[in-house]
């Protein structure tokens, strides 16, 4: 039960390392006699909405778990959620990778869950699945166990609509127990 928990804690502390705003595209020379350049950010996909099935893994360790995603929960809580944790976030970079993904880095201070240090890729269509490969480093957690190095994958495969029953922003955890994030979180 321990190390399920850490399994948990250590997959919300990268995710919330994920949280970041995207990097903006490198801008390109201005042309002779024109203004400054204007340059986009990167466009991040979206997942689809509906019922998503994730597994994390992390130390030998796998956690399923599913979660119903709308409009407003993926705005919210997105693989890149630039709404949640910005103000934690003191480094942060999120670039399209060469031969699709993207790679991410962050350096976030999750107050009694330590410092974290992220760096990884995430892959996939985000309409049908994606996969978040990662190292985190955790420093200064209040519970020991969670401070180190640690390796982590989310694998999320998109399972269809959600079902009655399930609404936007509830997780279901192993053994039943459900959870909505909308309203276990501050605004």
């Amino acid at each position: 039960m321990r190390q399920a928990l850490v399994v948990t804690v250590a997959a919300t502390a990268l995710l919330s390392a994920c949280e970041k705003k995207p990097a903006s595209a490198p801008k390109p020379p201005a042309a002779p006699g024109s203004g400054p350049a204007q340059v986009a950010p990167a466009v991040l996909p979206h997942r689809t909405p509906g019922l998503w099935e994730q597994k994390v893994t992390s130390a030998g360790m796998s956690q399923t778990s599913q979660v119903c995603i709308d409009k407003a929960v993926e705005e919210r809580f997105s693989v890149w959620g630039q709404q949640a944790n910005k103000e934690n976030c003191s480094q942060s970079q999120v670039t399209p990778r060469v031969g699709g993904g993207w790679s991410f880095t962050a350096s976030c201070n999750m107050g009694q869950t330590g410092v974290t240090t992220t760096k990884g890729e995430v892959t996939g269509d985000f309409a049908k699945a994606y996969k978040v490969s990662a190292q985190n480093t955790i420093a200064g957690a209040a519970s020991p166990q969670m401070n180190g190095t640690h390796q982590m994958t989310i694998e999320a495969t998109w399972k269809g609509p959600c079902p009655a029953g399930v609404k936007a922003g509830d997780v279901i955890l192993p053994g039943g127990m459900k959870i909505n994030m909308l309203q276990n979180s501050a605004p």
